[in-house]
Order: C-alpha cells, then structure tokens, then sequence
C-alpha cells in the first residue's frame, strides 16, 4: 500500500507539477563552498561591481530547460536530435541577502499541443555563483521524446516520430574557481543581485563528473531507418574530468551588459550501448563543452536581461554510433529591487544566512 501510494504521488508531481525550485546559496553550502565566500558577496562592494545588500531583488521571468541527446548513425550517415516536449514556464522569484528562491510553472496557455506527444519530467538544474565560484547541479529525469524532425521515421510526413515510452537520465556537477570574483560577478548577470559596472573578465578552472543513460525497450531508432540487429535499446555513459574557460563581461555605458562564457574538459569517459542479444561498451578520453551567454540592462533599480546556459557532454563512440547530450536553460526576466521596509524587514531576515552561522 505504501509503495502504491509512492508512485502515485511520484507519477502526479511529473504530470503536473512543473515547478523549478533555486535556493542557491543553500545549495552551495551542502557542494562545500565555505561560508566566507557565499558572505563575502553580501558584504563588500567591488570597484567593478555593487551588491544590492538590503535590497530585494524580485523578479518576473520565462523560462524553458530541456535534455536532448543526438545520435549520429556513421553507417547510415543520419543524424537524429531526440527532443522532450519541455513547457514553456512563467515564473516569480526574489533574491535578499545571498538566498534565491524561484517558483515557475507551464501553464497550458503557454505550451499549445503540436503533435509532440507529452513528456513527463524532473529537471533540476541548479546553477550557483559565490564569490571565487561557478557551480552547476543536474539531476534530470526525462519520459517520453520525439524527433524533432519532422516526418523522419513517422508514418506521415506531417508527424512526428514518438517514443512515449523512452526514459532518459543525467545526473552531474561542474565545480570552477573564478581567479578574477573581486572584478567580475557572474550573480550581476544570472541573479540580478549585483550591478557589474565596469567590464571584467576572468580564466576558470575545475573539475566535472557526468553520468545517465538512455532507454526504450522496443529500440530507441526508428526500425525502418536501420538495418536489422543494429537498433539498439539502451546506452549508459559515466564520465569525469578536469576543465579550464574563460568568463567576461562587456559593459556598455554603465548599464548595458553582454556577458560570455565558454569552457572545456578532458574527460576519461566510459559508454555502453545494449543490442537485443549483445553488449558493447569503450573506455577513453573525450572533451565536454559548457557556454553560458547573458544580454540586458541592469541600474539600481530595475533591469532586463535574457540568458542561455548550454551544456553539451559528447559521449564515447561505440560501434556505429556517436552519441552526445545537450542540456539547456534559456530565460527571460524582468527586475525590480527596493529597500525592504521596517515591518517587511524581520520576516526577511529569517532568510539571512548570516544569523544562522
């Protein structure tokens, strides 16, 4: 009865509530940042940027993540991009003394049926930035795909190819120091609870470690596009690394704001991939790329921006096929910071890390 009423509650969350939950200075505690960094930002200014420190930080935005995997058949030289049918959310947040707290939702005006199918998902990508640091979280649970060409592999032209049955899985972390924080906050950008005023730029280095899979038991490519005993129904990939990048911000009279991130890695990377009656799998090294791109207006009161982060992990060839992940999170929010009022304030305050250290 117990385990019933689990998958009940599970299969629910997945169907309808789509929410997307960021407590990120939280987060970075339970990764290992110490407190010093994450107060650090709260109490100091930099000559290249200010921290709005009594001020909220609210915050109105659209946003749509999603987890692709393309596959490239070298045989056949097709290449196929596996899509979910993600939402497009509304959501509100605020941020106030180093804690950011989002809640969004795809309502269904905003995601009209296309002939996509529907997906059920659990996406957490949790991106977090203390002074000194670049951190990033994905726990990603995926069913139900389609291929986002249209009429490739369906039986009409004007439909799509569905997978209702397809699960796909990505669980990882990408940890960087920031050599340049005192000049450069990536929070001005992605948070909005900072004003990066001067350009900046910096070199990152870390670590990441990636791992998942993919899986349909009838066989994940469409059988008339593959020559029998070639299609197979599952892969599983695990893979870990050094990486180095490079972050800058380009501020255009004080307000104006594009901010560029790129980095790579050198993995030891393993792959497997499961045929009906066989196994195949390969060890070796390969190389991950992760961009990050912010564009807006930001001053001390208000600011609107637009933001894309792009994680792609390539994944070892085996056999036939080559193989690679693309996860993205593009955003869209609109800013208003005020001075938090004597009777708001003490109910603030309990979110203030600081009187818990």
């Amino acid at each position: 009865m117990v385990k019933s009423e689990g998958v009940f509650l599970a299969n629910f969350f997945l169907k309808k509530c789509r929410f997307e939950w960021q407590i990120l200075s939280m987060f970075s505690f339970f990764f290992g940042v110490g407190s010093s960094d994450v107060l650090a930002q709260v109490e100091e200014d930099s000559a290249y940027y200010t921290t709005f420190q009594e001020k909220l930080t609210t915050r109105i935005y659209t946003s749509r993540k999603f987890t692709s995997f393309l596959i490239k058949d070298k045989v056949a030289n097709q290449d196929y991009r596996f899509d979910p049918n993600s939402t497009l959310n509304l959501g509100l947040g605020l941020t106030y003394q180093g804690l950011t707290l989002n809640l969004a939702y795809g309502f269904r005006f905003l995601n009209p049926e296309i002939g996509k199918g529907s997906s059920k998902y659990m996406d957490l990508q949790t991106h977090i930035y203390p002074k000194n640091w670049v951190m990033d979280v994905f726990l990603q649970f995926y069913k139900g795909y389609h291929l986002a060409e249209k009429g490739l592999g369906a039986s009409n032209p004007e439909l799509y190819y569905q997978l209702p049955e397809m699960r796909v899985r990505k669980v990882g972390a990408n940890v960087q120091y920031l050599f340049n924080g005192d000049q450069i906050s990536l929070r001005a950008a992605f948070l909005q609870s900072e004003w990066q005023q001067k350009s900046a730029g910096s070199f990152l280095a870390g670590m990441e470690v990636y791992g998942g899979g993919a899986s349909n038991s009838e066989g994940i490519l469409p059988d008339d596009l593959v020559s029998p005993g070639r299609n197979f129904n599952e892969f599983r990939f695990f893979q870990f690394g050094p990486n180095a990048g490079y972050v800058h911000t380009l501020v255009i009279k004080k307000h104006f704001f594009i901010t560029g991130s790129a980095s790579t890695n050198l993995n030891l990377a393993y792959n497997s991939i499961q045929y009906p009656d066989q196994k195949s799998h390969s060890w070796g090294v390969n190389s991950n790329l992760f961009l990050r791109g912010y564009v807006g207006y930001n001053s001390e009161k208000w600011s609107i921006n637009t933001n894309y982060v792009h994680n792609s992990v390539k994944l070892l060839g085996v056999e036939d096929f080559n193989n690679r992940f693309n996860t993205g999170n593009y955003r869209i929010n609109f800013i208003y910071r005020f001075t938090v009022g004597p009777k708001l304030k003490p109910y603030l305050d309990y979110l203030d890390l600081k009187r818990y250290l």
